[in-house]
């Protein structure tokens, strides 16, 4: 099978903030290549709806932010690698300012900003516009990128695994030189050669049936960079937005940790407000809290649901500050004035990843990762709320400095081989693909959610395990195509999650077991590592 080989100065693998703000910085040194697999638009970032965390009020402190993400990461989240994301955080809302992104300001106080609270903080420090922070941030990066002459959008391209040194049998240092993709609407390989090579693609969400991401997040950077041999850390810690729309005809609509934090409080179904009884802080408690305090109510009741009730504030108010949520809400009969909003945990954000330093510098020579991809340190068990853009768009930028100084000309003189396809695919060989997928979905939702017991998670990884077996088989001997390689990816992220959850023998943060219910004083990050595999050939 031909293979159509591209190269450029730099590569990004993924459209979301981490990777277009990389991408602008890059952009000033050379041409730059930003892969996604659908549109440019579509990615985590777009729909994060509560804001970037930075501290604007003279009243706040960049040391109590970093004391409480410190608080939040129950114990893993890094010092200095939080004091230097949080000490270039004020920077990079100016630099989004520059490219034309217009936060929401006080009234009547155009000089000062309309900053919201979240669960977890102790200061009103979240930058938001309205309730579509993400669709405002994104829109603004893809305006500034589409006229920017150095940089070339590559849409509906998948990346199917990283090419390196190694797996070509060179000789000396190992090398990532770029990586394979699916055009999927020419239906043919790429293979894209690169000075600098950036993971950006976001998260892992759609390994759970029921979750806040779109359905771009299945794992594809973490789930590469592991098949090439790198560290991966702390997968077992998957954080649980809290509050996700309840209803039928609702695809997993998030409904912000802002609404918390403009004071409604979250009820069972006979209306008993319940948050204080597991924390002091309330419908204010970190998510971590909050995910399994509603877990543990509607067990305890029998209950689908519970409820979020803001109905004490006007609706006036909820229609300027939640513009966005309010409308969505009416849609379903909904009305945020009058009505509780009936909510359910889903899976929202990875705090593991690939890891990696704040400059998205990996173990292997030629590789970055960044934003969501990317385990910096800075989240530790437990994401602090609005805390992922703010590394995103810190971590992008500084990944692209890092990126400059480590770019290898020599990279794109390298000879790539053409891929070698295998057999066609059968429409009964499909199915079972689509099977698979929703196994693999159901398995993780059953076994390796909220709450986490060892014998469950022993159970989910002799279930995944066998359908990887499978997944290769496919993978081996059938054309590739974007849902194969998705529930390929799929399957390799949940084999992290589980081996990960079996290592760490306590409950910390995000991660809850049954069987050992406190904490360890051993604070040690979890590391998975396995010799690289490689590209089909």
């Amino acid at each position: 099978m031909k293979t159509e080989n591209q190269a450029y100065d730099y590569l990004v693998i993924g459209s979301g903030l981490a990777g277009l703000s990389a991408a602008i910085e890059l952009s000033q040194h050379g041409q730059v290549l930003v892969a996604t697999k659908v549109a440019t638009i579509e990615s985590n970032s777009f729909y994060a709806q509560g804001g970037i965390a930075c501290v604007m009020d003279p009243d706040d402190s960049p040391d109590d932010h970093i004391k409480d993400t410190l608080n939040s990461g129950c114990g893993l989240s890094k010092e200095e690698i939080t004091q230097e994301i949080i000490s270039h955080g004020q920077d990079r809302i100016k630099a989004l300012e520059k490219l034309g992104l217009k936060f929401d300001l006080r009234k009547g106080k155009e000089t000062e900003y309309d900053l919201g609270k979240e669960g977890g903080h102790s200061h009103r420090r979240i930058l938001h516009c309205g309730d579509i922070t993400g669709q405002a941030v994104m829109h603004t990066l893809q305006a500034s990128i589409q006229k920017n002459p150095n940089i070339t959008l590559l849409e509906n391209v998948m990346a199917i695994d990283l090419i390196t040194t190694s797996w070509l049998k060179m000789e000396g240092p190992n090398h990532c030189i770029g990586a394979y993709f699916l055009d999927r609407t020419a239906n043919k390989i790429i293979s894209v050669q690169a000075g600098a090579t950036l993971l950006a693609c976001g998260g892992v969400g759609k390994v759970y049936p029921y979750t806040s991401n779109p359905d771009v997040a299945t794992g594809d950077g973490i789930a590469m960079a592991w098949r090439a041999g790198l560290p991966i850390r702390n997968m077992e810690f998957i954080q649980f937005h809290p509050t996700c729309l309840y209803h039928p005809d609702a695809k997993s609509f998030l409904i912000s940790e802002a609404v918390r934090g403009e004071g409604a409080k979250l009820m069972d179904l006979r209306g008993h407000a319940f948050m204080e009884t597991y924390d002091p802080r309330g419908s204010l408690a970190t998510r971590d809290i909050t995910a399994r305090a509603i877990d543990s109510v509607m067990k305890i009741n029998g209950e689908p649901y519970a409820y979020l009730d803001i109905t004490h504030r006007s609706e006036s108010f909820l229609r300027e500050r939640f513009p966005n949520l309010y409308t969505a809400c009416l849609r379903y009969g909904i009305n945020m004035a009058t009505d509780p909003i009936p909510v359910v945990p889903a899976a929202h954000y990875s705090c593991g990843g690939i890891a990696a330093d704040v400059d998205g510098k990996t173990n292997l020579s030629g590789l970055f990762a960044a934003g969501e991809t990317a385990n910096t340190g800075l989240h530790g068990a437990n994401r602090l709320a609005s805390n992922s853009l703010l590394e995103a768009t810190v971590c992008g930028h500084q990944a692209a400095h890092a990126m400059r100084k480590s770019h290898r000309k020599e990279n794109v003189e390298i000879n790539i081989p053409s891929w070698k396809k295998g057999v066609a695919v059968s429409s009964d060989e499909a199915v079972v693909v689509e099977h698979n997928w929703n196994e693999v979905r159901t398995c993780m939702w059953d076994y390796v959610g909220i709450v986490r017991t060892e014998r469950r998670l022993n159970r989910a990884r002799a279930r995944i395990q066998n359908l990887r077996k499978e997944i290769k088989q496919y993978y081996g001997d059938y054309l590739v195509t974007s849902d194969l390689l998705e529930l390929r990816n799929l399957a390799d992220v949940a084999e992290l999650i589980i081996r990960s959850a079996l290592t760490r023998k306590e409950s910390r943060g995000l991660h809850h077991m049954v069987d050992f219910p406190e904490n360890n004083e051993d604070k040690r990050d979890t590391v998975i590592q396995d010799a690289p595999g490689g590209p089909l050939t």
